[in-house]
């Protein structure tokens, strides 16, 4: 017997309030209007804050998502995941979704996916993260590498591409300040923010106004310790964790924006950065090779090499022609590759094909599933 089309797309995520990329890609898809076009449900799992409130999310999400189990018969359950305890969390909301039945988007987010499954799980844990992307009725990436890597994972066919969503911004009419480094995410190693500190402290000699402004938050003072031990200390300035206001005008501002990670997924800092015509200095890891074409829209450099990373940002800022090249050629690749019609219109083709009617009719033509594939 067929079983019922879905009723409903409940979708689990962090909340709206929480910093980080998750985050912003769901209020993305909430401006751009996503969850009018379809019956939408979202459930918070995770919030900003200490270990009790975390688990406290977690607890009245599960309570409200059994609410749902039993008040749909059918569903679509679209979870945003990254790696470890996020999903773990997610995998207790996927067994009950498919012991109902429900088909499950698995949305992977975060670049410590591979290290997580390769180096951390153990073998039951890789069997576990298997059996959830094995019987996954779709599984989304956010880049070809992230795709090559899943399906060297995975037996399950369905494995698509749908990029994070940016929306492009005006460009700036004001001139960018000299010598000004940017970067905007967790301020933590593997963010290879201290690596950044010894690049800015190699270039200090060189640029006599050079500034790097951090903005996110995280282990501020050991930023502060390392920065004054290098000597850099009246270079630096730390704004904490900064609204989305704040960070356009940020990136009008700088002269670069520097993302050097250790690992990523398709990260939107970096978007962010091209779409408001910052040049880009990033690493080379997770899908940002396939974001960044290395001397055309950006400058790539191997994760944790501070002396690599001076020169591409020595570069930038001593080429100011060469720097507004990068940035032309940075937003005409958000406007082609990145729009948030593009991205929406990619997902709203999964809900359209897993049966799930929407409140109305989508801005662009709806592709078929297999036409993502």
């Amino acid at each position: 017997m067929r079983l019922r089309d879905p009723s409903h797309v409940v979708m689990l995520g962090t909340s709206f309030e929480t910093h980080g990329g998750i985050s912003s890609v769901l209020k993305t898809y909430r401006r751009a209007g996503l969850f009018e076009r379809w019956p939408i449900e979202f459930v918070a799992t995770h919030c900003d804050g200490g270990l009790l409130r975390k688990i406290a999310r977690a607890a009245a999400a599960l309570v409200v998502f059994v609410g749902l189990l039993l008040r749909h018969r059918r569903a679509v359950l679209h979870v945003h995941s990254a790696s470890r305890a996020s999903f773990w969390r997610k995998s207790v909301f996927m067994a009950l979704a498919m012991a109902a039945r429900w088909p499950v988007i698995f949305h992977l987010h975060g670049g410590g996916f591979a290290t997580f499954y390769d180096a951390e799980c153990g073998p039951l844990g890789r069997a576990v993260v298997r059996f959830f992307l094995d019987h996954a009725a779709c599984v989304v990436v956010l880049s070809d590498r992230w795709c090559a890597w899943m399906h060297r994972v995975t037996r399950n066919p369905h494995v698509v591409t749908i990029a994070n969503p940016v929306p492009l911004v005006p460009a700036s009419r004001v001139a960018r300040e000299p010598a000004l480094i940017a970067f905007a995410g967790r301020c933590e190693p593997k963010k290879g923010v201290f690596d950044l500190l010894e690049a800015a402290a190699g270039l200090a000699y060189q640029f006599g106004d050079l500034r790097v402004e951090l903005a996110g938050s995280g282990e501020l003072d050991a930023l502060r310790s390392r920065a004054h031990r290098l000597g850099i200390a009246s270079r630096l300035h730390l704004h904490g964790w900064i609204d989305a206001g704040a960070r356009e005008k940020l990136l009008a501002r700088a002269t670069v924006f520097v993302l050097p990670s250790h690992a990523e997924g398709l990260p939107m800092g970096v978007l962010e950065a091209m779409a408001a015509g910052c040049p880009v200095v990033a690493t080379r890891v997770g899908g940002v090779p396939d974001l960044v074409e290395d001397g055309v829209t950006g400058l790539l450099v191997p994760p944790g090499d501070s002396v690599a990373l001076a020169l591409a940002v020595h570069r930038v800022i001593a080429d100011p022609e060469f720097a507004t090249r990068l940035a032309a050629a940075a937003r005409e690749t958000v406007a082609r590759r990145f729009t948030p019609e593009r991205s929406l219109a990619r997902l709203e083709a999964l809900y359209a094909e897993l049966g799930v009617a929407g409140n109305a009719p989508a801005r662009s033509p709806i592709p078929t599933l297999q036409e993502l594939l």
